[in-house]
């Protein structure tokens, strides 16, 4: 795609003044529009024309193929919110939230904002009063299957923007978390539910010493991160099983870490423990990675999170002491609980003798 440059005068329009509170009101009432204009732009690639430089909505419209018109309304609407900028010539520039929204910035949120505003969003969200009702999905009665089910069957589209999207959270947080993990004593590292297994191989590159399982559904370790399968430059210390780790876990580790897959309904969220706890031995570590959706600089993000998952799965994302909870009641001893980064903390573990 072309980028427009241009070097017009960049005045930025003053900000706003901080709106009354029955006018907050409203505008959280019309968060939708938001979040569409977000999509828009995202489908569009607006993000990707605007270059270094600002650009008027006729210069941006000529590259996104759209009409000069209503782009203009929509960048008005984002800068708003700080994504893009208006100046006072009427040119549009990046913001740091903008930029986000670039295929090629290396902590591009574009897939994600995809995820977030899918097609089946809209039809769920409606239904949330249902949900707080029966505390219950109501994924199955809009759609007539389970989540993954019509993701898999009957939203193509919409599971490889889930694929995409869930590569990118976990490729940018897989460094985070191997940063933040001390890996003295351990050879053998197993990753439960790892997806793809990006922190899996983050470790493996950190730490020459060290072995490493990867386990995961089977149509998600078959995509698998090419640094663990045959041939790429982990393989010889990694190994893939597929496999539900509700069902039991056939694979023997000093160190297991499980990251963002308590998020099942209580009974999925028990068998996984203990599918853990019966593969472990006395003395293995145990570090469960999660949101929480207490405790932490990200709550507006954890919490909308935590209430699509109530409609679509019937999950729930953790409170720090749900999690705590939920973990001792599984038999583990917990130690250091430490943030990850701004919206994942650390839950070390150990099990008991």
């Amino acid at each position: 795609m072309t980028t427009v440059s241009t070097t017009p005068t960049t005045t930025p329009v003053q900000p706003v003044p901080t709106p009354q509170p029955a006018m907050r009101l409203r505008e959280i009432v019309f968060g939708a529009a938001r979040s569409a204009a977000v999509r828009a732009a995202a489908r569009l690639g607006v993000a990707d024309a605007l270059g270094d430089k600002p650009a008027t909505a006729d210069e941006l419209a000529a590259v996104v193929k759209t009409e000069a018109g209503p782009l203009r309304r929509l960048l008005r609407a984002l800068s708003c919110y700080g994504i893009f900028t208006e100046n006072a010539d009427g040119t549009f520039a990046h913001t740091e939230m903008s930029r986000l929204l670039r295929k090629d910035d290396p902590n591009s949120l574009r897939d994600i904002s995809l995820w977030c505003t899918e097609p089946w969003t809209w039809e769920v969200w409606p239904r949330l009063d249902d949900a707080v009702r029966s505390g219950g999905n109501v994924f199955e009665d809009v759609f007539g299957k389970e989540f993954f089910d019509y993701l898999h069957e009957d939203a193509h589209e919409s599971a490889q923007v889930f694929n995409r999207a869930m590569t990118t959270s976990s490729m940018q947080s897989a460094l985070d978390v191997a940063a933040l993990l001390d890996l003295t004593g351990v050879s053998v590292v197993a990753d439960i539910g790892g997806g793809q297994g990006h922190v899996l191989a983050s470790l493996l590159e950190k730490h020459p010493s060290v072995s490493g399982t990867l386990m995961d559904l089977p149509g998600v370790v078959a995509r698998a991160d090419e640094r663990l399968r045959d041939g790429g430059p982990l393989s010889g210390r990694a190994s893939i099983v597929a496999g539900d780790c509700r069902e039991g876990i056939p694979v023997a580790a000093d160190l297991y870490i499980i990251k963002n897959i308590l998020e099942w309904d209580d009974d999925s969220t028990r068998r996984a423990l203990r599918a853990v706890i019966a593969a472990a031995r006395p003395g293995a570590r145990v570090v469960v990675i999660e949101n929480l959706v207490d405790d932490t600089p990200s709550m507006r993000f954890t919490t909308a999170m935590d209430l699509l998952l109530l409609l679509n799965v019937g999950g729930a994302k953790h409170t720090r002491q749900s999690l705590v909870e939920r973990l001792s009641d599984a038999g583990l001893a917990i130690g250091e609980i430490r943030p990850v980064n701004p919206y994942l903390h650390a839950f070390e573990c150990v099990i008991p003798d």
